[in-house]
């Protein structure tokens, strides 16, 4: 016997496919429709493919086992993303509501499901903009030959370099320094830095011309927002195929390690990845479908959908380790390089005596004659495994490593456009669903008059995320950005997806 729980008036709340067929009709003029099915699909693509498939994804499988994590991502993207992505696709084109009425409709008890969606929706979308704003000013800088990350700044006297940035390196200083100029802890503010502000201003008024009449201004965009990325990580992999290193990186990324499938954590990283890449429990993909005919069939989509999301994270996991192999092997390189010339200069040996293939045995030779002069020497130790090792996800991988590897590249500057032009893309087809995600369910829930336009929801949502949002233009804000990172879009929206999948299975019913 099947548990259903009693819901009584769920018939008089539910519109029978007549009623839809009607409701459809007498709605043509007033609610906004997809233009063609490749709108929906592309917006949809842009919402679930977004910056954790490129800089997440990559990382995940370094740590655990390289092509073995593709075993459990790819079991759990049939088991969990499929079927819930499916029913997020169904219950927002039966209902035709944005989150916060497709659950009231199911049961009034319900509609605080729909208000978690778009309080984690606008939450996300408050911190994510600001890593847009990061990525736009990493852009306007790379308008520039030599890269301003290139080189350390001269001091106040310009009589050396700048000392922090002599301790450090070129990119960190230009991210931590210049770019962030971050304080030391959380608790000591520092005062908001201006060209974050402007970087803001900007993120925010560029997403608010794209989503001002939503689906009707949002659709035309992601045309280039979703399709660009595919596009420039082409050019990446070709060119990182040509670079020295590259197939090492590879191979190292898709060594399978089978004895990491025996650990649980493997498999827990690749349930949260395959739900967070999907954008469930947000409320962006109930909104979109909700503008599609009854008669679409949201099955296949939800099949299409998945596979171009598992083909891209592996796809661009594969770009990013060509050029991480391509930065290692020039690590290696330099590392080999420095001890080779402190050896020919502690024993006089003539130029080109010792290589890189011959470097162990010449090492081993002066070891055994000489150890004390070898040891006062501080020869580094290079391995090319370690090098390739050094896993970086999130915004060390983009903002430090990429940025690293780009200035080894010749023509840096078009390079350096080119992948950060590829992020902005990400990152605001991604937020097009969070700002759906937020002004729908706000429309539903009738808190604001609906005589107000579309516009003015969006431009209220936008003018008050970008005012919360200053919080992370502070000397402090990559702190807090790291704790809405960690809490405001990881357990909420676990338990958002649970409370979803339990109210149509137990509440509305599996077999409606």
């Amino acid at each position: 016997m099947k548990l259903k729980l009693p819901n009584p008036g769920l018939d008089d709340r539910i519109p029978s496919h007549k009623d839809l067929e009607r409701m459809e009709k007498e709605e043509a003029g007033d609610r906004p429709k997809w233009d063609n099915k490749a709108q929906y699909l592309l917006t949809c693509v842009g919402f679930c493919v977004g910056l954790g498939n490129v800089w997440r994804f990559p990382y995940l499988c370094q740590s655990h086992g390289g092509g073995a994590f593709m075993i459990p991502f790819l079991i759990l993207l049939v088991l969990e993303g499929i079927p819930l992505l499916h029913l997020e696709f169904a219950i927002g084109q039966r209902l035709r509501k944005g989150s916060t009425g497709v659950w009231r409709s199911i049961n009034p008890y319900l509609t605080g499901v729909g208000i978690a969606s778009l309080l984690v929706s606008f939450l996300v979308g408050v911190y994510y903009n600001t890593i847009m704003a990061w990525i736009m000013w990493y852009l306007f800088n790379s308008f520039q030959d030599p890269l301003p990350w290139s080189q350390c700044p001269l001091n106040a006297n310009r009589t050396g370099l700048v000392e922090e940035c002599s301790r450090s390196s070129t990119v960190d200083y230009f991210w931590y320094r210049e770019t962030l100029n971050t304080s030391t802890a959380i608790d000591e503010s520092g005062g908001l830095q201006w060209w974050m502000v402007l970087a803001l201003v900007a993120a925010w008024s560029l997403l608010y011309v794209c989503c001002i009449r939503g689906i009707e201004t949002s659709g035309k965009a992601v045309y280039i927002t979703s399709t660009l990325p595919y596009l420039v990580l082409t050019i990446f992999l070709i060119r990182g195929l040509t670079l020295k290193g590259s197939f090492e990186g590879i191979k190292f990324l898709f060594t399978p390690d089978v004895n990491e499938l025996m650990n649980p954590s493997t498999w827990l990283d690749a349930g949260a990845q395959v739900f967070y890449s999907f954008s469930l429990a947000f409320g962006g993909l109930i909104s979109f479908s909700s503008y599609n005919s009854v008669h679409n069939n949201c099955e296949q989509d939800a099949v299409l959908i998945s596979i171009i999301n598992g083909c891209t994270s592996v796809y661009s996991a594969t770009v990013i380790y060509s050029i991480i192999g391509f930065r290692a092997t020039q690590k290696f390189d330099d590392c080999m390089g420095d001890n080779i010339l402190k050896l020919m200069n502690a024993f006089n040996v003539p130029e080109n005596s010792i290589t890189d293939s011959n470097y162990n045995e010449v090492l081993t030779h002066f070891n055994q004659s000489n150890s004390d002069i070898i040891q006062g020497l501080q020869l580094q130790t290079c391995d090319m495994q370690t090098f390739l090792s050094q896993g970086v996800e999130g915004t060390g991988l983009a903002f430090i490593v990429f940025t690293e590897a780009i200035i080894k590249m010749p023509v840096s500057p078009l390079w350096a456009v080119l992948f950060f032009v590829m992020l902005f893309c990400l990152g605001l087809s991604t937020m097009f669903g969070n700002v759906e995600g937020v002004v729908v369910p706000l429309q539903d829930l009738r808190l604001l008059p609906r005589t107000w336009p579309k516009e003015v929801f969006c431009g209220l949502t936008c003018l008050i995320s970008f005012a919360l949002g200053l919080i992370f233009a502070l000397r402090s804000g990559n702190y807090w950005l790291a704790l809405f990172d960690n809490f405001a879009g990881s357990i909420p929206l676990l338990i958002i997806g649970f409370c979803e999948m339990f109210s149509v299975v137990y509440i509305y019913g599996i077999d409606r």
